[in-house]
């Protein structure tokens, strides 16, 4: 099998330059400034001069997955042991406003070698650590050997002593308090284990069991999960999965990402060492681990902290400006290793990737992607699109026909109410174009919607009011939906309380645009929804009343004239697209990236 790499852009590297590990990097900017935490897996070169990264295999024998990817053994938010290598992997080299956020996020240096360091600095005496969690660790839990390693501390073995879980092995991530600098690291921490307390329950997600700390460690306790990582189970098949054993993979990704995001948490670290499966077994279930960078997202709120792995950041993160999207392309990068033992981005420095992250597209095109199957490498573009208003949705995905199964059932879509919600609020001229483009909808399409409707639980007659969402979401209730604040959604929603909705204007409401142009059909889905909209829909309309209906200025109007035809003064085909887009000035006037 030959490798295949994504078509990047050329990169022009300092050939002395050191290849950094693969690096997960956070920079939060709740305070007005950029955080980063970084997370490194050491790697060193064996007898290839053309990349420092390590290879599995035997001398000669190219590794099935791209260099940089190598085995290590089950662990829970670690990073490969620095014991398997001769010398100490030299640390990152991102760009230096990185580097400077690194000391703001983490505190500062430590001291040089001979000297003797002060008590604790007046920053860290001034720092709370106390957490409330339960102090009598030691008591509960006997602890067995250390399973992994990271940043601020390690994770080891346990067994349970009383309780619960008296008798049973479990999983301890020790998190040292010394290593907890700054406020920032604090509080990433104790939302670590609300998040984890609050989801815990999906049976892909790992079980929270306890937290407890003490004077030098917080110690969270969790499901032990034995069968090791996804990306050891990706090496082990030879580098890549068959589509059939891949969607077993990925269905599984896609339902607890699913379930994380209608919570309002996007987890922001979606890789294959995140994905523990619980025993050997070749069907065992798999797991998401290390919610350490994850946070509570409000349904219309953007996030600006860079977070994630390299080679599985999203453009948009980079651009400082997300929100649950930035998982999906994630989830589409995992997917792609999957199906090819390739990375789709890649290059030999951290600052090359997110070039190439940013510009390049990746491969269909070399082997093995002719014998993929063409809904396989759709399902990959409307993940792996730049534009975060294109890719599907975690629940739209498992109603891809790649994915499509009848027995199983698909989890409701928090992006269904966000679209309802601007739909209700929508002037009559806008539901009437979006109730033209809903009649022309695929057959893929109306699959999703069909699924979505009927979790709503239609009354009798068959249509939904307010009450009907409302009662979805309470249904799906969890200490992490409040703190994220989604049930607030509901009250944008309250013009449905006065009036039902049957079917087909919920498709009408719950379509998207921006996801819809992504698709190879659009011409043809817009030229037809436009034939309805000249029939049912479509009237005079002057300039002026345009933009108050886009909401824009008088600087708008010489653009919008463009999209009213002369001979009628009702929107032409051009004018009804844009319309429909919602684009702004600005976004008329610039590429975008």
């Amino acid at each position: 099998m030959g490798l295949c790499y994504g078509k990047n852009i050329s990169v022009a590297e300092d050939q002395n330059t050191q290849t950094p590990p693969c690096t997960s990097v956070a920079i939060n900017g709740d305070d007005g400034g950029v955080h980063v935490n970084v997370k490194n897996t050491p790697a060193q070169a064996q007898g290839q001069s053309y990349s420092p990264w390590p290879s599995p295999y035997p001398q000669g024998i190219n590794s099935p997955l791209p260099v940089g990817v190598s085995p290590s053994p089950a662990r829970s938010g670690r990073n490969t042991p620095r014991r398997f290598f001769r010398r100490p992997f030299p640390p990152p080299s991102p760009a230096k406003h990185i580097k400077a956020a690194l000391a703001k996020r983490h505190g500062p240096p430590k001291p040089k070698e001979g000297t003797i360091p002060e008590e604790g600095s007046e920053v860290e005496r001034s720092l709370d650590k106390s957490f409330g969690y339960a102090k009598n660790f030691l008591v509960k839990y006997e602890l067995g050997k250390e399973v992994g390693r990271g940043h601020f501390g390690h994770t080891c073995s346990a067994k349970a002593k009383k309780g619960e879980f008296k008798g049973q092995q479990v999983a301890v991530k020790i998190i040292s308090k010394a290593k907890m600098t700054t406020a920032i690291s604090i509080e990433d921490v104790r939302r670590e284990v609300k998040i984890l307390k609050a989801l815990s329950g999906h049976k892909n997600l790992v079980k929270f069991h306890d937290a407890c700390e003490d004077a030098q460690n917080v110690y969270i306790v969790m499901e032990l999960c034995e069968g090791g990582e996804l990306l050891d189970r990706i090496l082990s098949r030879g580098g890549r999965y068959t589509e059939e054993d891949a969607k077993v993979i990925v269905v599984q990704i896609l339902s607890v990402v699913a379930f994380c995001h209608l919570q309002g948490v996007v987890h922001r670290d979606l890789k294959p060492e995140n994905f523990l499966f619980t025993n050997r077994d070749e069907d065992a279930p798999m797991r998401l681990i290390d919610f350490g960078l994850s946070d509570f997202i409000r349904p219309d709120e953007r996030l600006n902290d860079i977070v994630g792995s390299a080679y599985y950041v999203a453009p948009e993160v980079l651009h400082r400006s997300y929100s649950l999207e930035a998982d999906i392309w994630s989830v589409g990068v995992i997917t792609y290793i999957l199906l090819c033992g390739s990375r789709p981005f890649w290059a030999r420095t951290e600052s090359g990737i997110f070039r190439a992250v940013l510009r390049a597209d990746p491969n269909f095109e070399d082997s093995p992607w002719p014998s993929v199957s063409a809904e396989a490498k759709d399902f990959l573009k409307r993940f792996l699109n730049k534009d975060h208003r294109k890719r599907m949705t975690a629940a739209q995905a498992l109603s891809h026909p790649w994915l499509r199964d009848e027995n199983r059932s698909v989890p409701l879509d928090i992006l269904i109410y966000k679209l309802v919600k601007a739909y209700v609020r929508a002037t009559p001229f806008k539901r009437a174009a979006l109730k033209s483009l809903s009649k022309a909808l695929t057959e893929d399409e109306l699959v999703y919607l069909e699924a979505q409707f009927k979790l709503l639980e239609p009354n009798r007659d068959g249509r939904v009011s307010a009450d009907n969402f409302r009662m979805a979401l309470m249904r799906n209730l969890t200490d992490a939906m409040k703190e994220s604040r989604v049930p607030e959604i509901l009250n944008a929603m309250e013009p449905l309380s006065y009036k039902k909705m049957d079917f087909e204007e919920f498709c009408a409401a719950a379509i998207s645009t921006y996801q819809l142009e992504a698709l190879e059909g659009w011409e043809q889905i817009a030229s037809t929804g436009f034939e309805y909209f000249e029939m049912e829909g479509n009237r005079v309309i002057s300039v002026e009343e345009l933009a108050r209906e886009m909401n824009l200025g008088p600087t708008a109007y010489s653009i919008l004239s463009d999209w009213i035809r002369n001979s009628d003064g009702k929107l032409s085909f051009l004018g009804y697209t844009k319309f429909l887009h919602g684009v702004t000035i600005r976004s008329s006037n610039t590429r975008h990236q």
